[in-house]
């Protein structure tokens, strides 16, 4: 644990002694911000809820979540650090949970800073903060999965634009599994019960339940377990790569 502790704390303050942490976050802010006010045309709608900000959020992190997390383990990799790390007394799951937690409060602090949105849409009425709160909350845990597939990637490659693409790839569909246009393609040409548990699958059927304010167990365990596999998956990669 206590060498968990360290990895933790080394990763996150590595993220805010370059710039590129804070390029990272004054980027979401912005994209964020513009979606919501221009795209969405938030305060036209005359509705106090933040539903046209939170509905950007699968699309926004679709790259800016590889972008943070595309450098976790090809980094290590290319420098040559990562055969260092293999020798010091700290095991391949307190490295690699160090590793992705850092990264995921990084991301985390960032959702946070969004607040202003928040007292915004409380000047302009009375919204359901209930919804607020579980629309947070999964965005967390959508950004948690996209994350953790991207750090499956990134152990598998040294380059990181490679694991950029590919994660992104990657999780584009994963979204798409719950997407209207493709599973109405789904329903064309499969039965109804296997293009619905194909969907089940989807990142987005499962972050719509939180945006409706419903925090059901079903969808915290699935992203869950789609952070666990995918860790286990990219220890499995390392472990591999150790022994080569």
């Amino acid at each position: 644990m206590r060498n968990f502790k360290a990895v933790l704390k080394r990763e996150l303050k590595s993220y805010f002694e370059s710039p590129v942490a804070y390029v990272f976050i004054v980027i979401f802010l912005l994209a964020t911000s513009g979606c919501t006010f221009f795209i969405s045309r938030f305060f036209e709608n005359r509705i106090a809820t933040l539903e046209p900000f939170f509905i950007w959020h699968p699309w926004l992190y679709l790259f800016l979540v590889p972008a943070v997390g595309m450098r976790l383990w090809s980094e290590e990799r290319k420098s040559g650090t990562i055969e260092l790390l293999f020798t010091l007394p700290i095991t391949l799951w307190e490295a690699l949970a160090g590793k992705f937690v850092a990264a995921w409060l990084f991301i985390g602090i960032a959702l946070v800073l969004t607040f202003p949105m928040v007292l915004t849409v409380a000047y302009l009425g009375s919204p359901d903060y209930g919804i607020i709160l579980s629309s947070y909350l999964g965005s967390f845990m959508l950004a948690g999965s996209f994350l953790a597939v991207t750090c499956l990637f990134s152990a598998m490659t040294k380059n990181q634009v490679i694991s950029f693409v590919i994660s992104v790839v990657a999780c584009f569909a994963m979204l798409m599994l719950g997407v209207g246009v493709f599973t109405d393609f789904l329903n064309r040409y499969l039965p109804v019960w296997l293009s619905d548990a194909i969907s089940a699958f989807s990142f987005f059927t499962h972050y719509q339940g939180f945006q409706r304010g419903l925090i059901d167990s079903r969808d915290l365990v699935y992203f869950i377990s789609v952070i666990v596999f995918m860790l286990a998956a990219n220890a499995l990669v390392l472990e591999r790569k150790k022994a080569e």
